[in-house]
């Protein structure tokens, strides 16, 4: 036993040295081929045999975050893996002449890249994607994977803010070869997705590539660059919660204006409060709002129940005094007794105390004044009699006079406050149903 145990220790300390070895020969080995690599290498010229032979370029791009989208500044920052692979013609080597070394990563500032750039950057400082290293096969292909965070131009439409989507496009060419000399090709047909962490604010549809060709005015040869669109969506739930909810609250509540009583002396503080909160609403979305020449969808659903509000007030102002009509009132219209205090009453089931919904209270006669019986006409026997019949009939007259005119006046304002009744009930299912109806259209589009 003694003596298999001594075997085996022998065994793996002769292991240990053969691998030892061998990975001192692995590195003896990169560094020769590192030395035999760069004796006569430049990282300045581009690496093909041939002057006239376009170096292809291959280009993916995988999106890792979204920082920021400045709305403001239509400057949308993101943090990407860029990937660049071509091949280069003098990093090339026989595997079998450097046991079998396959590949090498070296320092990315030691051999040639590509001048691919953002086109539309935003902003003047420089990549931060220089400093990684660069795996180079021994067929000559090399792949260059960095890190970069990247501050683009982005057109931001608000026009349909808070259920707006967003097109921002990324440009990568090269910065001073033409066509000819470098020509750049997008890996797959969109950018890869699979390490993106997801957005509070918006929503990643899609980031298709497309390749073009432009010649621009400056020079007479092609210059190929690839698009990435990166498709966006805002997540519409805070704004709905915090902005739009409220507003659709608030407008529900304003046309009940209309169906305080008059006595009550609140209709119009109702309409202003209302309003007053509107516009507080409407200064808090200014500000987290971006400037823009279009309005956007919640802007103009704030200035159409603003409007409706101010209108549902100076309507409100208007039936006050159709309510508080005095003595010296005129009678109320025929065409508006027929009409509004006719059809209109009995269609809204406006009705006084004690009438039944749509027919409407029979007219109370006027009483006629009553002469008291007395003795017939004929001279009169008493020197102080009191039924003389010449001033018992005036004063009966005047009397009786001042009780039509009473009567007259008294149903002149039921007669108007009917009608800002009426009028009251008319103005709140006109208000209500636009509001309502406007506030469905701005939600549908949440859904």
């Amino acid at each position: 036993m003694e003596t298999w145990s001594h075997h085996l220790c022998l065994g793996l300390l002769l292991l240990l040295l053969l691998s030892a070895e061998c990975l001192g020969a692995e590195g003896r080995l990169a560094h020769k081929l590192f030395r035999d690599l760069f004796a006569n290498y430049t990282s300045a010229l581009r690496p093909v045999a041939d002057t006239d032979q376009t170096l292809n370029v291959t280009l993916e791009v995988t999106l890792s975050q979204i920082i920021d989208m400045d709305e403001r500044n239509q400057v949308l920052t993101l943090y990407l893996w860029i990937r660049q692979e071509w091949t280069d013609a003098y990093l090339q080597w026989d595997p079998n002449t450097y046991g079998g070394l396959d590949s090498i990563r070296i320092p990315s500032i030691l051999v040639w890249r590509p001048d691919i750039v953002l086109y539309n950057k935003a902003d003047a400082q420089p990549s931060a994607s220089a400093s990684t290293n660069v795996v180079v096969r021994h067929d000559g292909a090399v792949r260059w994977d960095a890190p970069a965070i990247t501050r683009s131009s982005c057109r931001v439409d608000v026009s349909a803010f808070p259920f707006d989507a967003q097109r921002c496009g990324l440009t990568f060419g090269s910065w001073t070869h033409g066509g000819h000399q470098l020509d750049v090709r997008p890996r797959g047909a969109a950018a890869s997705l699979a390490d993106f962490v997801e957005n509070v604010e918006w929503r990643v549809l899609g980031m298709p590539a497309r390749r073009r060709v432009l010649t621009y005015g400056c020079c007479s040869e092609p210059y190929p660059d690839v698009t990435f669109t990166l498709l966006l969506r805002r997540r519409a739930a805070a704004y709905v919660c915090n902005l739009l909810l409220p507003c659709v609250l608030i407008s529900l509540l304003a046309p009940l204006a209309f169906h305080l009583p008059a006595d009550s002396g609140e209709k119009v503080s109702l309409g202003v409060t209302v309003l007053l909160a509107l516009t507080v609403f409407q200064l808090l979305l200014a500000e987290s709002m971006p400037p823009a020449e279009s309005v956007p969808l919640i802007g103009k659903y704030y200035m159409a129940t603003m409007t409706m509000v101010t209108f549902s007030t100076a309507l409100t102002i208007l039936i006050m005094n159709l309510h508080y009509c005095g003595p010296s009132a005129r009678p109320v219209p025929a065409w508006a007794r027929v009409l509004l205090l006719g059809h209109l009453a009995r269609g809204l089931c406006v009705r006084e105390r004690g009438e039944p919904c749509g027919q409407p209270r029979p007219p109370e006669p006027v009483p006629s004044p009553q002469l008291p019986a007395g003795p017939p006409a004929g001279p009169c026997h008493e020197p102080h009699c009191l039924c003389r019949q010449e001033a018992l009939l005036h004063h009966v007259s005047t009397i009786a006079s001042t009780f039509r005119s009473h009567r007259a006046a008294q149903r002149r304002r039921e007669d108007w406050k009917r009608l800002a009744r009426v009028m009251d009930r008319f103005f709140l299912g006109i208000f209500f149903s636009m509001a309502l109806v406007m506030s469905l259209l701005v939600l549908v589009q949440a859904l």
